[in-house]
């Protein structure tokens, strides 16, 4: 028997890739881009704080805070919906690591995550049309291989560690250079698909009801 219609899942993220992972698992998520000043609700958090956010924290905040942009946008909308916001940093030798955002950054990173293992966190946060909201943080142990000069300057010339946490993708060129993982690799691209099956599962909402549904 099919699963009736569920609500519409929008994604409050631009990222191609968590997009990518979700149309795999079968869903059709609509995209709709947060607006989040993330430095800004960093600084704003941490200061309410007294103290420097953790890493999941910092992870948590941010999807939260993008998910809830995105759902404050829909407030006058007819249609059901589930918003799903997330974000992911690197934690490596208690440093943070989010996107590099320049060529010498993302050099300077490599350099250091050359043969070393870190912690890839993404927080997630699912908001329904109804107000209720549920959250989850995921961690995923990635143990990156040892890169030559050459090899970090190819990869860092290509642009794309210039966009993604940590500096490098599972799902892209960086793939090459992941030697393994510990844990959930859909976590490492962006958006744990067995997290946000448990989080929809928690609004009451049934998994096969948000897949695309055939034609005819």
């Amino acid at each position: 028997m099919q699963a009736s219609q569920g609500p519409q899942l929008v994604l409050a993220s631009a990222s191609p890739a968590r997009l990518a992972v979700l149309q795999s698992a079968g869903l059709s998520p609509t995209v709709q881009v947060s607006e989040v000043d993330e430095p800004a609700v960093q600084r704003a958090q941490e200061a309410a704080l007294g103290r420097a956010m953790t890493a999941e924290e910092l992870a948590g905040v941010l999807a939260e805070s993008k998910a809830t942009d995105v759902a404050t946008q829909l407030a006058d909308t007819s249609h059901s919906w589930l918003v799903l916001g997330c974000d992911s940093v690197l934690l490596m030798d208690g440093q943070i690591y989010g996107k590099p955002g320049s060529a010498d950054i993302a050099r300077q990173r490599l350099r250091h995550m050359s043969g070393q293992a870190g912690d890839l966190i993404t927080g997630h946060c699912l908001i329904a049309d109804d107000g209720q909201k549920v959250s989850a943080v995921r961690r995923t142990v990635v143990r990156i291989g040892t890169l030559s000069e050459q090899e970090i300057d190819a990869y860092v010339a290509t642009g794309e560690p210039l966009h993604v946490a940590g500096s490098f993708t599972l799902d892209g060129i960086g793939g090459a250079f992941v030697d393994s993982i510990e844990g959930d690799p859909s976590n490492v691209i962006g958006v744990s698909l067995p997290t946000v099956r448990r989080l929809i599962a928690e609004l009451g909402v049934d998994w096969f009801s948000l897949l695309a549904q055939p034609s005819g």
